[in-house]
């Protein structure tokens, strides 16, 4: 699995999938399906109430008029969806798929609007043949609209074995005592950077992720003031995140 490390502006560094091609096509088919029944019942509309004005008006040229018109509220669609809900359209979003920027800042408007632009390059123009073989073939999965954009689409879960949310299936505190009630000093972040560690340190066990686990537990048992340092440095880290999960909840 293709995966991008995002360091986000708090220099916290995450580990993302990238989404599929698979994954992306679904949502894009979703995505024209949702549009072209919408399209379909507002043409219906048009057809009732100003059709015959519109065609008398603009004759043989009417068709060229609904063609550009189509493509103009396809790219309006992606382009205020993605704007407004996070990166996602309703097929990004019923795939669990976002939008991200590769430098982990929030996507601007204009990132947004580059995207949704270079659509009829990556897709309407050739059926989405660009797109695909970008995606497949480049190393952060992007379309040329991505990479105008600085931008790619990630799963929405982050990579790793377990997440902050239910770590081990927590329920309260009757159910578990914290070790480290000191781990309240810290923040999400600094548990998102714990976890990273542990995560890549038990997917790659060289000695650079054995380093980097010392780094932390040395830094992490100054921060909270701990008489000493635990000899099960893992194990250590797992517990801290147990715990705050507990004490913050």
């Amino acid at each position: 699995m293709n995966t991008i490390e995002i360091r986000t502006t708090q220099n916290v560094a995450i580990d993302y999938e990238l989404a599929t091609l698979r994954e992306r096509l679904i949502a894009y088919f979703l995505d024209i399906a949702i549009f072209f029944a919408a399209a379909y019942i507002l043409t219906m509309f048009f057809a009732v109430v100003l059709a015959e004005a519109i065609i008398s008006s603009l004759g043989e040229w009417f068709f060229v008029f609904l063609g550009f018109f189509i493509i103009a509220c396809w790219i309006l669609y992606h382009l205020l969806m993605e704007v407004f809900n996070r990166g996602q359209t309703i097929g990004k979003k019923v795939m669990s798929i976002q939008v991200v920027r590769a430098d982990g800042r929030e996507p601007a408007f204009s990132d947004n609007l580059l995207r949704s632009i270079f659509m009829i390059i990556d897709s309407m123009l050739c059926m989405g043949v660009v797109a695909s073989v970008l995606i497949v073939s480049s190393e952060k999965k992007q379309r040329f609209g991505d990479m105008a954009a600085n931008t790619t689409v990630v799963r929405k879960k982050l990579r790793s074995k377990f997440l902050l949310q239910d770590i081990l299936k927590i329920q309260s505190l009757e159910d578990y005592e914290p070790t480290y009630p000191e781990v309240k000093q810290l923040n999400e972040k600094d548990l998102l950077l714990i976890k990273n560690t542990v995560s890549r340190y038990e997917e790659y066990r060289n000695d650079a992720h054995r380093e980097a686990i010392n780094l932390l537990v040395d830094r992490l048992v100054n921060i909270l003031n701990l008489n000493s340092k635990p000899k099960k440095k893992v194990e250590f880290l797992k517990t801290l995140i147990r715990d705050y999960i507990v004490l913050t909840r």
